[in-house]
């Protein structure tokens, strides 16, 4: 079997110690549907930041747990991930690895290997974190969705605009098209 070129490069560009697995995402029946014309190709929601909320996790906790932690405690149903930055002991993310239905999802965990958050951005949606993060490791960058396991390392501050009275449900929503 063949892999494909994308995850090829990907497992060249990836340390030894990183390990890579590709994921077929079961088939919906939202995946065969056909794009429906009522929904329009672009759309804008306006809100206003109902407060911003400035998170800090420390030394060896789980990035995505902490979030998750202080969304739930902070009562935060809607938001905008603003911004993100610190170091990590290392880093779990997955990035698309297709171009039609169902989706393909690559993981990438490397789970010692340090590097910088340089960047952090994404939503909350009914209580639910969806952030991607960018990462430097000194020789590489590295892009993706936040996944269970990425250790912060010296800190993590990550920024959130509340919107509670905006409704963001389908924002996110593949299947909304």
């Amino acid at each position: 079997m063949k892999l494909p070129t994308a995850l090829a490069l990907l497992l060249l560009a990836a340390p030894a110690y990183a390990q890579v697995q590709v994921i077929q995402n079961p088939t919906t029946p939202a995946d065969s549907k056909p794009n429906d014309p009522s929904v329009p190709d672009a759309y804008a929601l306006s809100g206003q930041f109902e407060r911003v909320v400035v998170l800090r996790m420390k030394n060896k906790s789980d990035l995505l747990r902490g979030l998750e932690d202080m969304v739930k405690q902070q009562g935060i149903k809607n938001g905008v991930i603003l911004s993100g930055i610190g170091s990590l002991r290392g880093y779990h993310v997955h990035q698309i690895n297709n171009r039609d239905f169902p989706t393909r999802n690559v993981f990438t965990k490397a789970l010692d290997t340090p590097c910088d958050l340089v960047g952090m951005n994404g939503y909350v949606v009914n209580g639910v974190v969806h952030a991607h993060m960018m990462l430097g490791t000194g020789e590489k960058a590295i892009n993706g969705h936040l996944e269970p396991g990425t250790e912060v390392f010296t800190y993590a501050i990550v920024t959130i605009g509340v919107m509670n009275g905006t409704d963001l449900s389908r924002i996110d929503d593949k299947s909304y098209r």
